[in-house]
């Protein structure tokens, strides 16, 4: 809070009166972020409305590049191997807010290309997509595009949907 008022050029006791206390200022920051991170995602279905496994690929790489970039989760990532450990509870305590809001977005998405899927195996597939890109904000294996390509490739055999481009040597089949 002090680094802040500093930063801002305000006393500590404006940034409390403003921001109530450090949980707010972080709950605050956490719900910005989520917020970039959903448009996106959003932007990425709004370019491929009839191709549902495009949008997905799209959203993923989209998703991955703004993290790459994204100045607090790198923070928050560098707090997972040994360093300034206070920003880790902002990702870990809010997890469960971020899951929810993020799966019941691309719930509301997926949806609407009518895949031949009942409403519990979309969850399954939506589920198991955000945890897996929440893995890869927080520890990159691959670059955007490459981890993109790969959970394309998984959508595509979960959904049956087909892409419209070749990407990777899993050639979506």
């Amino acid at each position: 809070m002090a680094r802040l008022a500093d930063h801002v050029g305000v006393s500590r006791q404006t940034v409390y009166n403003e921001i109530g206390s450090k949980a707010a200022l972080a709950d605050a920051m956490v719900d910005h972020h989520l917020d970039q991170f959903l448009a996106v995602v959003r932007d990425a279905f709004d370019r491929h409305p009839t191709d549902l496994v495009e949008a997905i690929h799209d959203a993923v790489r989209d998703v991955l590049d703004l993290a790459a970039g994204n100045l607090l989760l790198r923070a928050i990532a560098s707090a997972t191997y040994g360093a300034d450990t206070e920003l880790l509870p902002l990702l870990t305590t809010q997890a469960n807010t971020l899951i929810t809001r993020t799966t019941a977005m691309l719930t509301q998405r997926v949806t609407t290309y009518q895949p031949d899927l009942t409403h519990e195996q979309v969850s399954v597939v939506i589920d198991v997509i955000v945890r897996t890109v929440l893995s890869h904000v927080m520890q990159p294996a691959q670059s955007p595009a490459h981890t993109a390509d790969r959970l394309a490739w998984l959508a595509a055999r979960v959904l049956g949907g087909q892409p419209s481009r070749t990407r990777t040597p899993l050639r979506y089949r």
